[in-house]
């Protein structure tokens, strides 16, 4: 199982088998402030916190990414240490309900839609499909990030079985961009030219 598929649990109920529906409201913008020092501490992004209510309890979950400076994913004992201590503020909320819940832990998986520069920046050296806003779509890898946009190198496609030729960078502003998606490729990110001092934890193949 790679990183960005990975997640823990730290039970709180004896949860039924309903399936938890969604709900967006200000106790998850509250358990957002609450999570984020601890989250910070570990030198990691806060990316999400989502409520989930499945009949009397609650499912918790918080998704956390490395900083955007750094590639490579959120290692699985970074995910278990931080869960155990996200787990104590939680158990000693003064705010909370008093509901039983679940709390789940997790990183982004590779398919996040790539929508804020942070996530164009965590991709770097990624291959990815970007959306173009009023213009031609564009696969390519990505060669460097900056405030203004994405620079690509695009990937040329050839003959079925022939490895793709590269084209001339091309550099895509933000406001021209919808979104992006990466494409799972089964190499290390140092293949593709990036420092290894700059790469995080990971276990993708």
């Amino acid at each position: 199982m790679s990183n960005a598929e990975a997640t823990t649990s730290s039970d709180r109920t004896d949860a039924g088998k309903a399936e938890p529906a969604a709900v967006h409201n200000p106790e998850a913008e509250r358990l957002r402030a609450l999570l984020e020092p601890v989250v910070l501490a570990h030198r990691l992004y806060l990316e999400d916190v989502a409520i989930n209510i499945a009949g009397s309890n609650r499912v918790v979950h918080v998704v956390v990414d490395l900083p955007q400076e750094e590639t490579g994913g959120v290692s699985l004992d970074v995910i278990a240490d931080i869960s155990k201590e996200l787990s104590d503020v939680l158990d000693n909320d003064p705010g909370t309900d008093s509901r039983p819940y679940d709390l789940e832990v997790s990183s982004p998986g590779v398919g996040r839609p790539l929508t804020e520069p942070r996530h164009w920046h965590r991709a770097r050296g990624r291959i990815v499909n970007v959306n173009v806003i009023q213009g031609d779509n564009v696969t390519g890898r990505i060669q460097s990030v900056d405030d203004a946009g994405v620079t690509l190198v695009p990937e040329i496609a050839v003959k079925k079985g022939m490895k793709p030729k590269q084209g001339e960078p091309v550099k895509l502003p933000f406001d021209r961009i919808r979104n992006g998606k990466v494409e799972i490729e089964f190499s290390h990110l140092d293949e593709v030219g990036l420092e290894n001092e700059h790469n995080g934890p990971s276990e993708e193949a």
